[in-house]
């Protein structure tokens, strides 16, 4: 087996070993996993946070070595707390990152981060407030970043960033937890699930008080809730059909 950290701000994770293809995730700069299927060009990767599959470009990422991986796998991770930042290397060169890139081994790459880290478990009331750090980030199918983030994404990283682990899909996170049998006795913190006409669920956002949640639809946006489901203000109807509310934490 051989082994991998992504070394570039935020790159994407693709269905198919293509540029055309699919991005069904990406990697953020830190994120390690393992190479399970090696090409000229493509690697398929097992993310090590989540376990998703997918393939990397080659020049996106340095290989490490085994007892590296497992020396991540024992650390406790620190992520940038902040919209944007840089690493500085040895020859004063920077490399952009963004928020939650993990920056606990920069000194494999005699780099250096002076900015502020998360680190540790947070309590359950800090979620809404990194939450409200992605409000007004683009829906960008895949995405991870406040650049450009989806539902699913938006939801876990939102948990990463406080100590939590959440899968990457709705779908998959929507087997996790606690489920509740109303929306009033959800919590903020809590996740809501909406499925489709064929009973598939196809968005998660997080609850907020006073019957109100945020989530990433066209944008990261907050909406009103009820037992129906999300009933977006600005088109004046219900834009999701209400599945489940789940209690993680």
């Amino acid at each position: 087996m051989r082994y991998g950290i992504c070394t570039l701000n935020s790159v994407a994770v693709r269905f198919e070993p293509s540029e055309s293809s699919e991005m069904v995730t990406q990697l953020l700069f830190g994120d390690h996993f393992k190479l399970i299927e090696i090409r000229k060009k493509w690697v398929k990767i097992r993310i090590a946070f989540d376990g998703y599959e997918g393939w990397l470009d080659t020049l996106h990422f340095h290989e490490i070595s085994k007892e590296q991986f497992k020396e991540i796998e024992n650390q406790s991770p620190e992520f940038a707390a902040d919209l944007i930042d840089y690493i500085q290397d040895s020859f004063g060169q920077l490399t952009p990152i963004t928020l939650g890139a993990s920056v606990q081994n920069l000194h494999w790459f005699k780099s250096n981060y002076e900015g502020r880290r998360i680190t540790g478990i947070q309590p359950k009331k800090n979620l809404l407030s990194t939450a409200m750090l992605y409000l007004n980030a683009p829906y960008l199918w895949g995405g991870k970043t406040p650049f450009g983030i989806d539902c699913s994404g938006f939801t876990q990283m939102v948990y990463k960033l406080n100590g939590y682990l959440l899968k990457r899909d709705a779908s998959q996170q929507a087997k996790q937890g606690e489920a509740l049998s109303f929306v009033e006795e959800s919590e903020p913190g809590d996740l809501a699930f909406f499925d489709n006409h064929e009973g598939n669920i196809i968005h998660v956002g997080i609850i907020m008080p006073d019957n109100y949640i945020i989530h990433a639809h066209g944008k990261v946006r907050i909406d009103r809730i009820d037992h129906t489901g999300i009933f977006n203000t600005n088109t004046n109807r219900y834009s999701h059909k209400l599945r489940v509310i789940k209690k993680i934490i």
